[in-house]
């Protein structure tokens, strides 16, 4: 089927403006997603923990709980079991692998993945009680709110909005690719003029590169628009797939049976062993306990290999913590409904937490190459922009005239761009040889304080002098990250 000349224009108008307008959005979402596709792994390193003694076994659980809160009272309000294999110099070969647990809670100003101290706790080897306060990185955490928000410094509610909508023009770019370049693509697939100028070569990589990643791409656009509406979205979701076993599992626990019968939660051990005989092969890393208008409620972190998760490092249960049913089985792997494993699926796909570490590194290829995707969108789209103004200035006078859009977007690209990488970077060499990326609100002020000074660049410099400024900047800020890892690993550990 042959789609006529007028059709394709207007796609073709389409597919410019949308990306133009979502690109530079989008580069800092793939860039630093790429990024925090090793959050966790990167929050641990960055952090400077002092060391505790090794974690005690499962039994011993209700004894650090006791002596913990009989030292710290406020550690009741909102506290973390950590849930860890026991060292094999501690366990005999007949006693296999067992559990060991430790305790931590957030400190003054600090509550999960907010700036401020966690204090941890557990038992040496006379039983007394060990306390160490710490300051966690928050540079890792960053990064990923940059890729949710899309770079901009705004509130959550805001920035996700502005985030949903450019996943919509996303998807719109994208549908828009499909029907311009894809039938030319598959007659030319790796036709990549290499002799050619400047822009045949970088619109030849652009188009091979968006060819080969389309199935991600698409998968990153319609997860998007369900992270950025998640509210209506689980609204919905609850109303299509409420009815399921998850509600005989609550009527199964009588509200008055839970405030009656137990006055205090079930101890640790009773609680894991509860929770394997509803959900065998899921293995708990953590038991987080929050209390809220004097009602305490218990959320289990964890996983099963044998399932995919909803979240990136694995699934979380709503547990009950004074009997140790599961109040919904929505989320838990092996459990679902097919409208949540649907569901599930989406979320894992977008995290890529599912193959291990050979999905994740695919996927922080796939984001840096999405990344140099929309770069190069932005590039080609100034670079027709200037032929068309050249061409319309030497038609009616002979003085070459640039618009202002044209100068603004190419400073803006050229700014934004070099700045995200520059300030990315900048952010990893700072938390590698100092503790500042404990303090969340440091490190946004340097971030922001990098973009702000390139954008200042792009526009008190002339063009070719700031790109060039952007790009060496760029490159030895990156380039400084190993070097930063050799003083880290030769001093500091």
């Amino acid at each position: 089927m042959k789609i006529s000349r007028d059709i394709l224009t207007l796609y073709r108008s389409v597919h410019s403006w949308v990306g133009i307008i979502s690109g530079l959005f989008l580069f800092v979402a793939f860039y630093a997603g790429a990024v925090s596709m090793f959050e966790r792994p990167l929050q641990n390193y960055l952090s400077f923990p002092k060391s505790l003694p090794q974690p005690v076994p499962l039994e011993r659980a209700p004894e650090l709980l006791n002596r913990t809160f009989a030292s710290y009272p406020e550690a009741k309000h909102d506290y973390t079991v950590i849930i860890s294999k026991l060292p094999s110099d501690t366990r005999s070969e007949k006693e296999g692998v067992r559990k060991a647990v430790s305790l931590r809670w957030p400190g003054e100003g600090g509550h999960h993945n907010k700036s401020g101290t966690v204090t941890f706790s557990t038992l040496d080897q006379s039983g007394s009680l060990v306390v160490t306060k710490t300051s966690l990185s928050q540079t890792a955490f960053f990064i990923d709110i940059l890729h949710r928000q899309v770079g901009l410094p705004l509130s959550r509610k805001p920035a996700m909005i502005i985030m949903g909508i450019v996943a919509l023009l996303y998807s719109v770019a994208l549908v828009s690719a499909v029907i311009i370049y894809l039938p030319v693509m598959t007659r030319t697939l790796f036709a990549v003029r290499l002799k050619a100028g400047f822009r045949k070569k970088w619109l030849d990589f652009h188009n091979l590169l968006g060819f080969f990643s389309l199935p991600f791409h698409i998968i990153m656009a319609v997860t998007s628009v369900v992270f950025a509406f998640h509210g209506e979205f689980f609204a919905l979701e609850h109303a299509l797939f409420a009815p399921s076993s998850s509600a005989e599992i609550r009527h199964n626990v009588p509200e008055n049976h839970r405030i009656l019968s137990h006055p205090a939660p079930l101890s640790i051990p009773a609680l894991i062993g509860t929770l394997q005989t509803q959900a065998p092969g899921f293995e708990p890393a953590s038991l987080n306990y929050s209390t809220r208008h004097h009602q305490m409620t218990l959320s289990v972190a964890g996983y099963d290999t044998r399932y995919i998760h909803r979240g990136p490092t694995g699934s979380f249960i709503s547990l009950d913590p004074y009997d140790g049913h599961i109040l919904s089985d929505d989320y838990v792997p092996g459990h679902q409904s097919l409208g949540y494993v649907i569901l599930t699926s989406l979320f894992s796909l977008h995290f890529g937490s599912f193959g291990g570490n050979f999905v994740r590194w695919g996927y922080v290829v796939l984001g840096l190459g999405g990344a140099f995707l929309f770069y190069t969108g932005n590039h080609l789209w100034i670079d027709s922009r200037r032929r068309q103004e050249y061409q319309q200035s030497l038609k009616y006078s002979a003085t070459i005239k640039e618009s202002w859009g044209t100068r603004f977007l190419e400073r803006l690209t050229s700014g934004w761009v070099f700045g995200t990488i520059t300030g990315v970077s900048a952010l990893l060499c700072v938390s590698l040889v100092t503790s500042a990326g404990s303090h969340y609100d440091l490190i946004w002020t340097l971030y922001y304080t990098i973009m702000a000074v390139f954008l200042l660049i792009a526009w008190l410099f002339p063009y070719q002098m700031a790109n060039l400024i952007h790009k060496i900047t760029a490159f030895v800020m990156t380039l400084l990250i190993p070097f930063a890892l050799i003083v880290r690993m030769a001093f500091l550990t």
